[in-house]
């Protein structure tokens, strides 16, 4: 069972996972040889193994018991987290770092649609106000790359489109079975379901230790640490918060790789990521004057 937390420091370990979430894009620029569903296989494994190892100091004998609990909600959380790590690497490898993102931003319409329909979540009219406008922003920030795309693009972005579908669902599971069953270890499930599933593609393996230690990172310290605050985080906000407050994560990976691989943002990625900074700042502003 999970114990509530403050609503501000729910919101800054939200943000430091969106944070951690958005430096797949600039890593990934860095690898040697690498790719497809190799890729996807060593950061969905070594996520696994981060989460195990956490799990393992804090549960101890309790290891196996805990994954025992999850039931069904935490067996399908855990496939939905499994969606999302091989859908992303997959999209990312096929299309654009800005294509993936514009399905990614789809979430918290998602999100908002399945918490009215399921948890019977009354959405506040700032809450829509801020969706629409974070989604405007997104759209505005990578308009120039729709033009671009080819067949193989357009098949990046419907896998692509598994993210958004899977983290509204899993987001939604958060809400209904987090206060009851601790859903840490359906982390844990996710990468390893992943790994599994990506195993038979990535085979024969070609990385190099560059790469390993590359992918090491983004199991570790971008997927398997950063999952773990949002569930942490998750008992403490609102489904459409959870969404909006993940889209710090497309607002940030252009900056990174402009930092750190030297793809400079357009002048439209400026001002889109502008747009959704002021959205984001708007509803957590509004939310903490109601508290």
């Amino acid at each position: 069972m999970m114990n509530n937390m403050s609503h501000r420091r729910a919101v800054i370990l939200m943000m430091c996972a969106a944070t951690l979430w958005s430096i797949a894009g600039v890593l990934t620029r860095h690898l040697d040889v690498a790719r497809d569903f190799e890729v996807t296989f060593w950061r969905s494994f070594f996520a696994a193994l981060f989460v195990a190892v956490a799990m393992l100091r804090q549960y101890k004998k309790a290891f196996i018991p805990r994954l025992r609990l999850l039931g069904k909600i935490g067996l399908l959380s855990g496939c939905m987290w499994a969606t999302m790590y091989s859908c992303f690497m997959i999209a990312i490898t096929m299309t654009t770092v800005a294509n993936t993102s514009i399905m990614e931003s789809l979430s918290p319409l998602f999100t908002a649609f399945l918490a009215w329909l399921v948890l019977r979540q009354h959405i506040s009219g700032r809450t829509w106000l801020a969706i629409a406008a974070a989604c405007a922003g997104i759209c505005w920030m990578f308009a120039g790359s729709i033009s671009q795309i080819d067949q193989r693009g357009l098949l990046g972005m419907l896998i692509g489109l598994g993210v958004p579908i899977a983290a509204s669902v899993n987001v939604i599971l958060l809400k209904k079975g987090g206060h009851t069953v601790d859903l840490i270890p359906a982390v844990f499930m996710g990468g390893s379901i992943s790994a599994l599933m990506m195993l038979p593609f990535a085979l024969p393996f070609q990385a190099s230790l560059h790469d390993i230690t590359i992918l090491a990172v983004l199991g570790f310290f971008q997927l398997g640490f950063p999952c773990m605050l949002m569930v942490r985080a998750s008992a403490s906000l609102s489904a459409p918060e959870i969404a909006l407050l993940s889209l710090l994560e497309v607002l940030l990976a252009p900056i990174w790789a402009w930092l750190g691989a030297g793809e400079v943002p357009a002048q439209a990625t400026l001002v889109g990521g502008a747009i959704v900074l002021l959205a984001l700042v708007f509803n957590e502003l509004a939310a903490m004057r109601e508290d």
